[in-house]
């Protein structure tokens, strides 16, 4: 049984947090994924993992509970979770209760009005402040209504058109999933780099197990993880000119945008570069090792 399996309790605690999240509306709820920090009562001291210089186990309770109440927010989800929750909770002798217990009193400093002004004091990077503590990826958990590790993962093939992102987020959040799968031969790069975007901030895990090319190498960067086969085949090449701009400046921002978006997702730019030098109508093809190499890639499986 794995660790993710034996926490699936985190399911009926977090039923709890599902009904005050519903009750306290979107204002409340923005200004407590963007701060908090401090309240509450402490956690109990027992003995866990090593903590940095300068850390309190109290704030790591803290952080511990937003990146849950995050998780829980951004889907409208009691089953949802962050693997680096369960890994934090585990590594460092927390019980679920305390977590559940300290999630309960950020929600009530959200709707406090004498203590609002203590929120934003937690970063809206909690998730990602703990995966640095624990080792673990910041990634969408989800249990389904018997306890179990929910394993949906949405698939999509085709051209990246108008509004795209929008129907994809749809079926991602209808279907409860923890994943998307994703062949395409390109399209829209604002569609694929908003996607890209929303998968990052959520959590979700991207694969590509035939083809993605051109601006579906955009979406796969925004994975927390990005999975490929050993059949993908992932191309990348010049974006088209805007038809308003000279090719001399349409071609400098779409370099340095598409650098910016790799940096962003934590990408060498290198493959940003590399498709500057490929023209439109040609096409790199980026091997798995390269992919790999680059970060575009974080995993090689066997299928998808």
């Amino acid at each position: 049984m794995s660790p993710l399996q034996r926490h699936s309790f985190l399911l009926a605690s977090a039923s709890s947090i599902q009904r005050m999240v519903l009750s306290c509306g979107w204002l409340l709820l923005f200004l407590l994924l963007t701060g908090c920090a401090g309240l509450g009562k402490p956690g109990d001291r027992r003995s866990g993992g090593n903590l940095p210089p300068g850390m309190e186990r109290d704030d790591l309770l803290t952080s511990i509970a937003a990146c849950h109440l995050r998780r829980v927010v951004q889907n409208a989800d009691r089953g949802a979770t962050d693997a680096v929750v369960i890994a934090a909770v585990e590594g460092y002798g927390f019980s679920v209760e305390q977590m559940i217990d300290r999630s309960n009193d950020l929600m009530r400093a959200a709707i406090d009005p004498a203590q609002r002004g203590t929120l934003r004091k937690l970063s809206v990077n909690a998730c990602e402040q703990l995966a640095a503590l624990t080792g673990v990826a910041p990634s969408l958990v989800r249990f389904d209504e018997t306890g179990k590790l929910g394993n949906t993962w949405v698939s999509v093939n085709g051209e990246i058109g108008d509004g795209f992102a929008d129907a994809v987020i749809t079926r991602l959040r209808e279907d409860k999933a923890v994943g998307l799968l994703i062949n395409s031969p390109g399209g829209s790069l604002f569609e694929a780099r908003r996607l890209g975007r929303y998968l990052r901030a959520n959590g979700l895990r991207v694969g590509v197990n035939e083809l993605c090319t051109s601006a579906c190498v955009d979406v796969l960067a925004g994975g927390i993880e990005r999975y490929v086969t050993s059949n993908a085949k992932l191309g990348i090449h010049q974006s088209k000119v805007p038809k308003h701009l000279s090719s001399h400046e349409g071609g400098q921002l779409s370099v340095a945008a598409a650098a910016l978006y790799l940096r962003e997702m934590g990408i060498d730019d290198v493959v940003a570069l590399a498709a500057a030098a490929v023209p439109n109508n040609s096409m790199y093809w980026i091997s798995v090792p390269e992919a790999l190499k680059t970060g575009l890639a974080t995993k090689l499986v066997n299928d998808l």
